[in-house]
C-alpha cells in the first residue's frame, strides 16, 4: 500500500518544516525500515539515530503521529489503526523529533539535559555498599525482583519527551531520572536510602515535581511505569515525613484525611490546611486572598460542605489500603 510520510525536518536553531515522502510499504514494515528507505532511496540528508533495530538499543526514540516511541517497534499496520484517515484518502505518517530537547539535525536530538539529569539522581550502587570485603553481596531472588521493572529501562527518552512536568519546569529531573532513582531506593545492597530520599524529596526538582500525567507511563516501550515508580519513593517518603515537613507532603496527607472523612474534598479546609497550614503559615493565608475573593464574586465558594454518598465506604477502602501499606516492610 502507498503511504506518505510527512517528516519534521530543521537544523539547530532554525524553524521547523514538513516534508513529505511517498512509499509503497507493506503493515508489518517498522518505521524504522521506511526511515531508512527514504534515506537510502530518495533522500541521503534526512538524519535519525538507530543502532540495534530490535528494541534494546533505545537510539531511535521519535515522535510517531505525536507519540514518542521507538521507530524500530511501531509498525506502519499498528499506526495506521490509531490513525485518522487523510482527506486525500492515502494513509499519512507524521515523524518528528522528540520533545524537551534541542533539535540537532531532523530527527535527531540533543539529549544533553537527559543524561545529566539522569547523573543528577545518582543512578548506582553506593560506593559503600560496594566495599564488601572477601566476599560477594548476594540478594535473595526476593531481594532481586524489586529490580526487575525499573531494571527494562533502555534511556531511550520517550518518557523525557513527553513530560509535561519537564515542559513547564526546567528543575525537574524526569521521569527517565526518578524510574532509576527508584531502583537504587529499592536496592538492597544500597546503603544511602535516606539520603536519597532526602533528595529526591526536595522543591519540585524531584519527585513532587510530576503532575501525574501519565504520559510517561503510556509511552514506555519497555513498560518501566516511570510514574508508578515515581509514587514508589513519595510514599517512601510520605512514611517518613509528617505534615509539617513540605507543602507537597502536606498536600497528599491533607487531601487523604478530608477524603476519609467526607467521601471527597472539602475545599475550603483544604486550602486553608494546606496553604495556610491550618494558619500557622501567615503568607501562605494571604495568597489565598485573591483566589477566594475571584471565587465569592463569581459563586464559586462553597459555604457549606455535604458528605458524599457512601463515604464510610470510601473510607472503609482507604483505611484497608493503609493497612495493607503497613504490613509491608519498608525499604
Amino acid at each position: 500500500m502507498q503511504v506518505l510520510f510527512k517528516i519534521i525536518r530543521q537544523t539547530k536553531n532554525s524553524g521547523a518544516r514538513i516534508q513529505i515522502y511517498t512509499l509503497d510499504v507493506e503493515p508489518g514494515n517498522t518505521i524504522l525500515d521506511c526511515l531508512n528507505r527514504i534515506k537510502w532511496e530518495q533522500d541521503g540528508s534526512l538524519a535519525f539515530r538507530k543502532n540495534c533495530r530490535n528494541t534494546i538499543c533505545g537510539s531511535c526514540a521519535m515522535r510517531i503521529n505525536g507519540n514518542s516511541a521507538l521507530a524500530c517497534k511501531e509498525n506502519v499496520g499498528s499506526t495506521l489503526r490509531v490513525t485518522p484517515p487523510s482527506d486525500s484518502g492515502v494513509p499519512e505518517i507524521t515523524v518528528a523529533p522528540m520533545g524537551n530537547m534541542p533539535v540537532i539535525k531532523d530527527l535527531v536530538v540533543d539529549m544533553e539535559s537527559f543524561w545529566d539529569n539522569l547523573e543528577a539522581v545518582e543512578p548506582y550502587v553506593s560506593t559503600n555498599a560496594r566495599q564488601v570485603p572477601e566476599r560477594e553481596f548476594l540478594q535473595t531472588p526476593s531481594e532481586r525482583e524489586q529490580l526487575d521493572q525499573t531494571g527494562n529501562c533502555i534511556l531511550c527518552g520517550a518518557c523525557y519527551s513527553e513530560c509535561n512536568a519537564r515542559e513547564v519546569n526546567p528543575d525537574f529531573v524526569g521521569p527517565h531520572a526518578l524510574a532509576k532513582a527508584y531502583r537504587m531506593v529499592a536496592d538492597s545492597r544500597d546503603r544511602q536510602t535516606e539520603e536519597r530520599l532526602e533528595k529526591y524529596n526536595q522543591g519540585t526538582e524531584g519527585v513532587w515535581g510530576c503532575t501525574r500525567c501519565y504520559y510517561c507511563n503510556t509511552v514506555c516501550p519497555m513498560g518501566v511505569a516511570p510514574m508508578d515508580q515515581i509514587g514508589k519513593i513519595k510514599q517512601e517518603i510520605l512514611d517518613r515525613k509528617d505534615a509539617q515537613a513540605s507543602r507537597s507532603i502536606r498536600h497528599r496527607k491533607v487531601l487523604i484525611d478530608l477524603v476519609k472523612e467526607g467521601g471527597w474534598i472539602d475545599e475550603r479546609r483544604f486550602g486553608l490546611q494546606v496553604v495556610g497550614n491550618s494558619f500557622r503559615d501567615i503568607k501562605g493565608l494571604i495568597s489565598l486572598g485573591p483566589l477566594g475573593l475571584r471565587m465569592l464574586a463569581r459563586g464559586k465558594f462553597p459555604f457549606t460542605f455535604e458528605p458524599s454518598e457512601g463515604a464510610s465506604t470510601v473510607r472503609a477502602l482507604i483505611e484497608s489500603v493503609q493497612s495493607l501499606e503497613s504490613e509491608q516492610p519498608h525499604i
